[in-house]
C-alpha cells in the first residue's frame, strides 16, 4: 500500500522545472486531500556580493517573489486545494527546503524540480535538490515529466 501524504512542501524559484514541480504538487496534494506549502527561499548570500546593501533590493525581490507565489496560491485553490499556504524565506536554500521548514510544518514529502546545472556548476556550487534528495528526513519527489506524461 502506498504512503499517504498529510503535508505537501513543494520549493519554487519561478523557473520551469519549479512550475513542473508545482504542478504535480497540485496533483499529489489533491490525490491525497493533503495540504500542500508552496516555498520560496530568497538565498541572502546573493546580497553579498552587492557592494552598497541596500534595502529597497531585498523589499523589490521579496514583492517580486510575493507575486509569483500568490499566483501559485491562486492555481492550487483553483484546482480544489483548500489547505494551501505560501511563505518566503531568507538564508540558505538547501537548509531551508530539506530542514527547516519541514520540521517546522511537520512536512512528510518536499516536491522539487530537477536542476539544469550542468556538471562543473554542479561541482562548484552544489545543488539544492541534490542536497534535498540526500539529506531530507522525509520523501522527496523529483520532477523531472510534464504531469501528463507517463
Amino acid at each position: 500500500m502506498m504512503k499517504q501524504y498529510h503535508r505537501i512542501q513543494v520549493a519554487v524559484d519561478g523557473s520551469k522545472e519549479a512550475d513542473l514541480a508545482f504542478r504535480k504538487a497540485v496533483l499529489l496534494a489533491k490525490g491525497n486531500n493533503a495540504g500542500l506549502e508552496i516555498l520560496h527561499v530568497i538565498d541572502t548570500r546573493s546580497f553579498q556580493n552587492v557592494s552598497s546593501f541596500d534595502s529597497e533590493m531585498v523589499e523589490q525581490v521579496s514583492n517580486d517573489a510575493k507575486e509569483k507565489l500568490q499566483k501559485y496560491y491562486n492555481d492550487a485553490k483553483e484546482a480544489g486545494i483548500d489547505d494551501v499556504h505560501f511563505s518566503i524565506e531568507f538564508g540558505s536554500p538547501k537548509a531551508i527546503i530539506a530542514h527547516d521548514f519541514p520540521k517546522k510544518h511537520q512536512i512528510d514529502l518536499i516536491v522539487v524540480g530537477a536542476t539544469g546545472l550542468n556538471a562543473v556548476e554542479r561541482i562548484l556550487v552544489g545543488s539544492v535538490t541534490e542536497y534535498v534528495t540526500r539529506t531530507a528526513d522525509c520523501d522527496v519527489l523529483v520532477c523531472r515529466t510534464p504531469e501528463n506524461q507517463n
